[in-house]
C-alpha cells in the first residue's frame, strides 16, 4: 500500500466509502450522496489508488468489498463518527430531529434490552439509530476514545484513565442442561463435576468467576469445548450431555425454546456485578446524557432477572 501523506489526504473521499460500502452500487451511492456516478466513479478511483487496493469488485448486481476494505470501514466508521460528533454543536440535542447514530457495547446475550432501546429509540427519535457492537478486549480503550459511547461491562474490569460509571446490577448464576439430563436427577456438587461442561470462551477463563468459585469449593469443572459467545450455548446443550454454568440472564430467552433447565449452582458463588460506562470527558453531551436516562432503566430491569 501506498504511503498516505494526511496533508494531502481528502476526507471526503471516506464519506464516499461508506455510502458505497452501504450500496454496494455506484449508481446508487450516487444518487444517495447526491452526485453524478462520474464523480463517485472518480472518487473510487482515487480511493483505490491511495490504498493499493480495489477495495470494491464487481460481482453481479453489487459490488464485493475485498479483506482490505472490511478492515478500513470497521476502523473509518467510528472516526467519521467521532468527526461529525466534534463538527455538530453540543449545546442542544433535538431528539426528535436528530440522525446520530449512538454505538452500545454490551453482551450478546442482552438482545431484550436492545430491542426494548430501539422501541424507545423509535418513539422519541425516530431519525437516531443505534448500533450494538460486541464487547471485546479493548472496549474500554474505546470507551474512553469515544469510540463506543456506552458499554455495559462486568464492574470487575480495570477502567482506565477517562472512563467513568454507574452500577447496574449483578448477574446471579444457573447452571444449564437439556431437559431429562441425567446429572439432574441426583443434582448436586459430584454431578456438576462429573459431566463434561460448555463454556464460553471470554477472557482467559482461568479467573473466570465460575472457575473461581469451583475451586474454593474443592472442584474442577471439566470443559469438553468452547464457544465465542452466549447465543451459541443453546442448540448445543440441547442436543448433548453437556452442562453450561452461566448468568441466569444469558438464558432466560432461550430456554423454552430449546427444553433447557436451569438448575442452582451446587457451591456458593458470588453474582456477577456490571456497570454501564462512558467517556468521562463526554459526560456533559447532551445526546449522550439523553442515552443514558433512557438506557438506565432498560438495564436495571433486565439485570433485575
Amino acid at each position: 500500500m501506498n504511503q498516505i501523506d494526511l496533508r494531502r489526504f481528502d476526507l471526503n473521499l471516506l464519506v464516499v466509502f461508506d455510502i458505497l460500502m452501504i450500496e454496494r452500487s455506484v449508481t446508487r451511492a450516487a444518487e444517495r450522496l447526491g452526485r453524478t456516478q462520474s464523480a463517485v466513479s472518480h472518487s473510487l478511483s482515487r480511493l483505490r489508488e491511495q490504498f493499493g487496493d480495489p477495495l470494491l469488485i464487481k460481482s453481479g448486481v453489487r459490488m464485493q468489498p475485498t479483506a482490505f476494505a472490511l478492515d478500513l470501514i470497521e476502523q473509518a466508521r467510528p472516526m467519521l463518527g467521532g468527526i461529525q460528533r466534534v463538527l455538530t454543536p453540543q449545546h442542544i440535542f433535538d431528539p426528535a430531529n436528530s440522525r446520530r447514530v449512538f454505538r452500545l457495547a454490551a453482551p450478546d446475550f442482552m438482545s431484550t434490552l436492545f430491542a426494548d432501546l430501539l422501541r424507545r429509540l423509535r418513539s422519541e427519535a425516530p431519525l437516531a439509530a443505534i448500533e450494538w457492537t460486541a464487547p471485546r478486549e479493548p472496549t474500554l480503550l474505546d470507551v474512553a476514545e469515544g469510540l463506543i459511547d456506552v458499554a455495559i461491562v462486568p464492574t470487575e474490569l480495570r477502567w482506565p484513565h477517562g472512563v467513568t460509571g454507574e452500577t447496574v446490577g449483578a448477574l446471579g448464576w444457573r447452571c444449564f442442561g437439556r431437559r431429562g439430563h441425567p446429572a439432574f436427577s441426583k443434582w448436586g456438587r459430584e454431578n456438576w463435576a462429573g459431566f463434561p461442561h460448555l463454556a464460553v470462551r471470554v477472557g482467559d477463563n482461568v479467573t473466570s468467576p465460575v472457575n473461581v468459585a469451583a475451586k474454593a469449593a474443592g472442584l474442577e469443572r471439566n470443559i469438553a469445548g468452547w464457544v465465542p459467545n452466549f447465543t451459541a450455548v443453546a442448540p448445543i446443550l440441547a442436543g448433548s450431555d453437556l452442562l453450561s454454568t452461566l448468568p441466569m440472564a444469558a438464558m432466560t430467552e432461550t430456554l423454552a425454546a430449546y427444553r433447557l433447565v436451569g438448575m442452582k449452582v451446587p457451591f456458593p458463588i458470588a453474582p456477577l456485578p456490571h456497570a454501564m460506562v462512558w467517556c468521562s470527558g463526554r459526560s456533559r453531551d447532551p445526546g449522550l446524557a439523553w442515552l443514558r436516562e433512557r438506557l438506565r432503566p432498560i438495564v436495571k430491569r433486565n439485570f433485575a432477572s
